[in-house]
């Protein structure tokens, strides 16, 4: 895209910074990159609700295909196109405690894929975020050791952990990032707001507590704000929810309303947690967050869980969005994102260290060499699983 600006008849043609964003997701990422002036030009999203939630808001240029299938395409010749910038969050179940850290889960060696199209696409800044496990792993220094010996200097302040609610995210979220440039050492961001974070009271601003029971609209998109939705819950789980107070979990409830599984357990004290309006949400949103015994999301006041449209402002996901796929999906395309206030500030960041080193943006590519990356019609995705 270009922005044109008229001073004294003349005509000046200012061109962005291009982007490509892999395993995008809905496109937080993106979004952050857009809200900080980048151009898109190619996005690649294995499922294809999720990637027609990116193409609702960002354009056709995301391709509905697996990265490994994407590589093949590479070593075929046939990939054309160059950027500025490539980011993308690899599945981060294979490194996450949740999902048990396991060195053998296929998903730990996607980051091969990912510098597939670094190298391919010859650009000169990358970023890789993940959950902190994977900054630490053998993976992590398999791809620092692979991006040095194409040019690109990562030194220790390139590689570190940021809080999002230090960006301006209303939410507690530790992420791993590596970020990697030709140009020399990029370092990482400095937090915008360490000392004025965003409560969860400015991110619930103007959203009624209560909600609506009845399913949205069959018909796709949705924007953000439509999915002000609750599940029905049953009475006993309500008398759960009111016996926790703000700021308390699990603990609180009664022992004759206590499962028989939790009696006994240790640690869990953010399930069935309830959030607090003063400060972040102290919690991470998940793609299960409409399940309170899944992490700390009860609403502060009203006794219920958070719902999709609460999830979203928490992720800092605009009102307008719009949204593919079920209550589930989209669930799950709000808790895998990438914030997009956080990826703004990874944006700016990056972008100041482009234009210091005065680097001049890439041309836009051409719409076919985006089309021909299509997969055609029912063919069959090879590779590992991506599954949340």
């Amino acid at each position: 895209m270009l922005l044109w600006h008229e001073h004294k008849a003349k005509v000046v043609v200012v061109s962005k910074y291009k982007v490509i964003d892999l395993f995008s997701g809905a496109g937080g990422f993106t979004q952050g990159f857009v809200d900080a002036g980048f151009e898109p030009v190619l996005a690649v999203e294995r499922e294809k609700d999720i990637a027609a939630t990116y193409a609702a808001n960002f354009g056709s240029h995301v391709v509905a295909r697996d990265i490994e299938s994407l590589s093949e395409t590479i070593d075929a010749g046939k990939f054309n196109l160059r950027a500025d910038v490539v980011v993308g969050g690899p599945p981060c179940q294979g490194f996450s405690n949740l999902t048990g850290n396991r060195a053998g889960d296929p998903r730990r060696s996607l980051w091969r894929y990912f510098m597939n199209v670094v190298e391919a696409s010859d650009c000169r800044v990358f970023v890789v975020e993940n959950v902190p496990n994977m900054i630490t792993s053998n993976e992590a220094q398999m791809l620092i050791k692979r991006a040095g010996k194409l040019g690109f200097r990562i030194d220790s302040g390139s590689v570190g952990v940021l809080l999002a609610s230090d960006f301006g995210v209303p939410q507690n979220r530790r992420r791993g990032f590596i970020i990697g440039s030709r140009l020399g050492a990029c370092g990482l961001p400095e937090p915008t707001t360490r000392n004025k974070k965003v409560s969860v009271w400015d991110a619930f601003e103007g959203i009624d507590p209560k909600v609506s029971y009845i399913d949205p609209p069959v018909v796709r998109p949705l924007l953000t704000k439509q999915l002000h939705i609750g599940r029905k819950p049953q009475p006993k789980s309500v008398l759960r929810y009111k016996a926790i107070g703000p700021g308390g979990n699990r603990t609180q409830i009664p022992p004759d309303l206590m499962p028989d599984c939790w009696k006994n357990k240790q640690g869990g004290t953010d399930l069935f947690g309830r959030l607090e309006w003063d400060g972040p949400a102290r919690c991470t949103i998940r793609t299960e967050f409409f399940k309170p015994e899944k992490g700390r999301y009860l609403h502060p006041v009203a006794n219920r869980p958070i719902t999709h449209w609460e999830a979203a402002r928490l992720q800092t996901f605009p009102d307008d969005f719009k949204w593919h796929g079920t209550k589930i999906r989209i669930a799950l395309q709000i808790g895998n994102a990438v914030p997009p206030l956080l990826a703004r500030a990874i944006a700016d960041h990056v972008k100041k260290h482009l234009r210091v080193n005065k680097v001049r943006p890439t041309r836009r590519p051409k719409a076919s060499d985006v089309q021909q990356l299509c997969l055609p019609l029912g063919q069959r995705e090879s590779g590992a699983s991506r599954a949340a």
